[in-house]
């Protein structure tokens, strides 16, 4: 029989489990929700399909696969079912193996990372004034790190109202998010000071936009910022990793506690009466353990057949 440690750790872990599980699939129910609300209200402006240029589906499938893993780890937990538990520890070990490896590859191939990311913002680039998901994000980035363009100023002559072969107001400009701008001008801003910069040279607009692209500004950013970058590294791992760990500890004490507390002889299960047992203490979902169990056990008869 196992000992009263045991059954300690057994209820501490699993409601530590259960609680953790609930709490990040409702945080996926949340996501998953606010996802849906921006993909309806992208599909109504008609932004782009693509998956690096619609946040909303990032968010869809992020608050999809929180909900459903971690309800499968809170289920699992609440009904001590050991197949749930596997299925919980182990999707959660490959997305957290995933994610180590993307990293790697990130820091690994740097190059090769930073080119995909820069032929991504072109394609943004191209529809800046028709998403307004990118057009919000690139505004944001462009002013938050004193940047413009991907790689740099000059991306933006692949933008059909930006393009110096264009004859609008905007022609061989760059939007007002690149154009440096000091703590005293407030007020209206001069959405056209960066106009007529593309076809000049770095060092003839450098006292007028950023030239710099985003792509270098963010990474010597989180390069010089090493201390917050590696706590959002942090941030993301921690709860995967504190989700493999109680998984894996209730599993383990579900096998230990199982074999020695299955004393019902499922032969004799025809001939109770359900309705009459006594379930106080199992819960609303009928659902929580109990250390003398549910169902009468005769030991006496038990050791009579068995012997």
């Amino acid at each position: 029989m196992a000992g009263k440690h045991t059954w300690k750790s057994y209820y501490g872990i699993k409601f530590s489990l259960s609680f953790y599980s609930t709490l990040f699939s409702l945080i996926g129910l949340v996501i998953l929700c606010i996802g849906i609300y921006a993909e309806s209200e992208r599909r109504k402006h008609q932004t782009l399909e693509g998956i690096f240029l619609a946040p909303a589906i990032i968010l869809v499938l992020l608050g999809f696969l929180m909900f459903v893993v971690s309800f499968i780890g809170m289920v699992g937990s609440l009904r001590d079912n050991l197949l749930l538990i596997k299925i919980f520890f182990y999707v959660l070990v490959a997305i957290f193996i995933i994610e180590l490896l993307l990293l790697a590859i990130e820091l690994v191939f740097e190059d090769q990372f930073k080119k995909f990311a820069h032929a991504n913002v072109l394609v943004g680039i191209q529809q800046y004034y028709d998403d307004l998901d990118f057009k919000n994000i690139m505004d944001f980035v462009q002013e938050k790190f004193s940047c413009c363009g991907g790689d740099e100023f000059k991306d933006w002559m692949v933008n059909q109202y930006h393009s110096c072969n264009s004859t609008g107001p905007l022609s061989c400009g760059v939007p007002y998010t690149c154009c440096i701008t000091g703590k005293e001008d407030v007020g209206v801003k001069n959405t056209l000071c960066g106009y007529q910069t593309l076809n000049k040279e770095r060092l003839d607009v450098i006292h007028i936009i950023h030239v710099r692209g985003c792509i270098h500004a963010v990474g010597l950013w989180l390069n010089d910022n090493f201390g917050i970058t590696f706590a959002i590294v942090f941030s993301f791992l921690t709860p995967q990793a504190l989700g493999i760990l109680l998984s894996y500890f209730f599993w383990r004490r579900l096998k230990e506690i199982c074999p020695s507390y299955d004393e019902v002889d499922f032969r004799r299960l025809k001939d109770i009466n359900f309705k009459e047992l006594d379930l106080s203490g199992a819960g609303c979902c009928y659902c929580l353990p109990k250390e003398e169990g549910y169902i009468p056990i005769n030991m006496e008869s038990d050791d009579e057949t068995f012997t």
